[in-house]
């Protein structure tokens, strides 16, 4: 509790231990004089530190919700200038090509998805663990394939050609995109040539329908690595593993931004070589596996070094000037990446009330993210965006949140009621984290995916 105030004098001439107190009359003074509410609330919501990650980011109370949705949107937004008029995303000039406001949005995925699957990592059985990523990540997926396949494809299809002779047996048809792309990688990017006749036309400036699936596949393998640090005891045991990883990947990272403030991550990285482990899964890019497992990473850590971590005012604020300045003036993977993944935690403990309320039931944050693409996509071809560039965002906006919202009530949530099947729900959690059983419901973090910005488009970076 703040000490109270009381006004008067001391006698110094006093010897030490003797402190003689003369104070004012009561009558023109109070004894004692309370700092009003106002001013201790005032004190109190700005100070070094609210306590640790481990004691101000449990439960549901918290503003991951909105935190993703405007990550999501931010996505969106980045994409209108390119999608609809070829132009460069939102904030490359202002980063000088570090970056742009759609790739950042995806490290702020995959920083929140970092802690949110660590933390489940930790707790849950290998299996059940796997159970959860694929249920929150795949029948949406799927779904949104269909969608795009045999709805919005045939539409298009219909329009340009006046029919759908030809769409069903094309080299190149619905069905061979269902079977190139279900593996959460996008090989195969058009349908019937719907985007490429878009193109021909003047309208299209990317080649693909639904490029925004790129990361996806990052992300699975960011789960990969989670799993295999939980079987063999990392996260439980020795966490030290993690934080030398992060290490790793950070010194590989300064590496590449040595002799170039403005290096654009893993548009300009020298480790060119593919990998391909599976045919389904399409080829990983080394350097992007670098920047992204670099941002899961950093939440990684938090979420293990969570009592450790303090959640400060002074250094959120400090984070988002840190950022801000790495964007404009350069070395923004070497420090302004960290500043950014420590700016959304304190963001998701420390934003007001109302924020909290937002997506803390309903979760559109990954269908707006893959089907606004396909929504953008849609509205260039069909000639939408010679209204100008604010009636298309605000459709593109519009569109893509009404397709999360059929994606979620329909699809994901559905999907997410069986996380607990064939589990016994009352049993306890053991201690040491890796083989724990579900924990109360009280005690749970929103399940949460990291999806990704579409990089296969005209003046941004094109891993696939």
């Amino acid at each position: 509790m703040l000490p109270t105030c009381w006004v008067g004098s001391v006698d110094i001439l006093n010897m030490p231990g003797e402190r003689v107190e003369t104070r004012a009359p009561r009558s023109s003074l109070q004894e004692e004089v309370p700092i009003p509410s106002r001013i201790r609330s005032r004190i109190h919501r700005v100070r070094w530190s609210h306590g640790s990650v481990a004691e101000c980011f449990s439960g549901r109370n918290n503003s991951l919700g909105i935190l993703r949705l405007s990550l999501a949107a931010a996505v969106v937004v980045s994409h209108a200038s390119v999608l609809g008029f070829g132009d460069k995303e939102f904030g490359h000039h202002f980063s000088h090509g570090q970056t742009d406001l759609g790739k950042l949005s995806v490290y702020g995925f995959f920083v929140l998805s970092g802690i949110l699957v660590t933390r489940s990592g930790n707790r849950l059985p290998l299996g059940r663990f796997l159970w959860h990523r694929a249920l929150r990540l795949l029948p949406g997926l799927w779904v949104c394939l269909a969608v795009t396949a045999f709805v919005v494809a045939p539409f298009l299809y219909w329009r340009q050609q006046g029919g759908l002779d030809g769409f069903w047996g094309h080299s190149r048809g619905p069905w061979d995109y269902l079977a190139s792309n279900w593996a959460v990688a996008p090989r195969q990017k058009d349908v019937s040539g719907v985007v490429a006749t878009a193109g021909d036309s003047g309208l299209a400036h990317s080649p693909s329908i639904d490029a925004a699936l790129w990361s996806l596949r990052y992300e699975v393998l960011c789960y990969i690595g989670v799993a295999l640090l939980a079987v063999t005891g990392a996260l439980a045991r020795a966490r030290r593993v993690v934080l030398l990883l992060t290490a790793v990947l950070g010194l590989l990272i300064v590496r590449d931004a040595v002799g170039d403030p403005f290096w654009a991550g893993f548009s300009d990285s020298d480790y060119y070589a593919s990998v391909q482990f599976f045919e389904v899964t399409g080829q990983f890019d080394p350097d992007t596996v670098l920047y992204l497992a670099f941002a899961f990473a950093l939440g990684s850590v938090i979420e293990l070094y969570r009592e450790r971590v303090p959640v400060s005012d002074v250094l959120g604020v400090t984070s988002g000037l840190v950022l801000i300045g790495s964007l404009r003036f350069g070395y923004l993977f070497v420090v302004g990446l960290p500043a950014f993944a420590y700016l959304l935690l304190w963001l998701a403990i420390r934003l007001p009330a109302p924020f909290r309320r937002v997506g803390a039931r309903h979760d559109y944050s990954y269908g707006m993210y893959i089907y606004g693409f396909v929504v953008q996509q849609s509205l260039v071809a069909i000639g939408f965006a010679r209204w100008g560039f604010w009636p298309y965002l605000a459709m593109s906006l519009a569109g893509a949140l009404a397709a999360a919202v059929l994606s979620w009530h329909l699809v994901e949530r559905p999907a997410m009621r069986l996380k607990n099947l064939g589990s016994a729900r009352t049993s306890p959690p053991k201690a040491g984290g890796g083989t724990a059983g579900p924990v109360p419901e009280a005690a749970k973090v929103p399940e949460a995916v990291a999806p990704g910005s579409g990089k296969d488009l005209v003046g941004s970076s094109n891993p696939v």
